[in-house]
């Protein structure tokens, strides 16, 4: 007769395991933790998961899931030793942070976290994390040997400039601020800096293109250019950067434009402060022209550092409510904190057609409302620059006759022409 017993089934093995001062600080975690996972995960504290990682019980561990808070940086020693026992015995880990200072974040990263998401978590943040500590761990190839004079360059990633650092310019930082999400601003930030990069056949401006949107940025997806480690050392540490150090993080697209790529993580936006930012955006002025920047829709502690130091700070917009009221509270905010507001410029994407009378009015009583002046209005590109994007090109590269990119391609020639018209009244 068959017992009681054997009719029970066997639990199921525990694949995951949080790792925290007091996991209820966490409960979004708990929640995604059980949607992908169900029961096959446990919780446990710093001081038990040590010993748990020494035990048999440990080998059918795929990951943990380390979570820390602002409390925890007086800690880290300790969350360090259960970082070092997980990738002892080949277990992954995801950290998962909270308000932690960029230094913690760097150390705890650097100890060899597989993946990072900041917490509260975005939604799937999770589920993507585990997704990408699941793929295989590509096979490595054969060692090519390297020139002593040639200096080794991550597979697809364009060239470091070539140029020494002399500090012997004064550039023009060009920030590039969507008022709502969609507004096209990437796209504009983009393909502005490569028309500047080659406004002129020879002696053209030095242009670098940045992306500081540490979480969303797409400038890499947008010119076919990967993410480089590099980044993510500058952004943690941004205290040991000189110019030298930092021209090498950038890449070069097509020997013209010089570029800085969001990192390859989801990073916090504020992993690095205001007067850090600031003094790296210094070095490049110092050496570039133009420096453009994509900069995230959120408005964060750093945005004060890139506006005070803009000389024209770009507000791109649809014509919808959600850009008016945007703009309103974006406004506001400036006037509160006695920031130069009156940098902005604003830009309408998607622009109604000349023949579209009933449209432009609406531009009109928008830029009334708000009072603001609408200074630049771009034409809707259309399925090209979808395309282009896509594929990794500029507008000039893939669409050289596209309305927008006219426009744009005026749009540089006029700042080209100003700060040529600048340069010269100073000497």
């Amino acid at each position: 007769m068959t017992s009681v017993a054997t009719l029970q089934p066997d639990p199921a093995p525990i694949v995951a395991c949080t790792v925290s001062r007091d996991v209820q600080n966490f409960e979004i975690l708990i929640d995604d933790m059980e949607s992908e996972l169900g029961e096959a995960w446990g919780d446990l504290s710093f001081d038990d998961a040590a010993i748990f990682l020494d035990q048999p019980d440990s080998a059918t561990l795929e990951f943990i899931a380390v979570a820390v808070d602002a409390a925890d940086e007086g800690d880290l020693s300790r969350i360090s030793a259960v970082i070092r026992a997980a990738k002892a015995r080949r277990v992954r880990v995801i950290l998962v942070a909270s308000e932690i200072s960029p230094m913690a974040l760097h150390q705890l990263m650097r100890l060899g976290a597989d993946d990072f998401v900041p917490y509260p978590l975005p939604e799937g943040a999770l589920h993507d994390a585990v997704e990408r500590i699941r793929k295989p761990e590509p096979t490595a190839a054969t060692p090519v040997p390297v020139a002593p004079e040639a200096a080794p360059v991550e597979d697809g990633a364009g060239p470091a400039p070539s140029f020494k650092a002399k500090g012997d310019r004064q550039g023009v930082l060009l920030p590039v601020h969507g008022m709502a999400g969609g507004t096209g601003s990437s796209t504009f930030a983009t393909n502005l800096a490569w028309e500047l990069a080659t406004v002129a056949k020879t002696g053209g401006p030095r242009v670098c293109l940045l992306d500081l949107d540490f979480q969303y940025g797409s400038i890499a997806t947008y010119l076919d250019l990967p993410r480089k480690e590099a980044i993510f050392e500058v952004l943690t540490d941004p205290g040991a950067q000189d110019s030298d150090s930092l021209l090498k993080s950038l890449q070069t697209y097509n020997d013209k434009l010089y570029v800085f790529t969001a990192p390859a993580d989801m990073l916090p936006l504020d992993i690095i402060s205001g007067e850090d930012l600031g003094r790296l955006i210094d070095l490049l002025l110092a050496n570039f022209d133009f420096v453009v920047i994509d900069m995230p829709s959120t408005v964060v502690s750093w945005t004060e550092a890139v506006l005070t130091r803009s000389h024209v700070y770009f507000g791109l917009l649809d014509l919808d409510l959600r850009s008016a009221q945007n703009i309103l509270r974006f406004v506001r905010a400036l006037k509160a904190e006695a920031l130069p507001f009156e940098k902005l410029r604003y830009v309408l994407n998607r622009a109604p057609r000349f023949t579209d009378l009933s449209a432009k009015s609406r531009v009109k009583r928008m830029a009334e409302s708000l009072d603001i002046d609408i200074e630049v209005q771009l034409p809707d590109g259309g399925a090209q620059v979808t395309q282009a994007n896509d594929h990794g090109l500029p507008l000039a590269e893939s669409a050289a006759k596209n309305p927008l990119r006219k426009e744009l391609q005026k749009l540089a020639k006029s700042l080209y022409d100003l700060n040529k018209a600048a340069a010269s009244a100073r000497s």
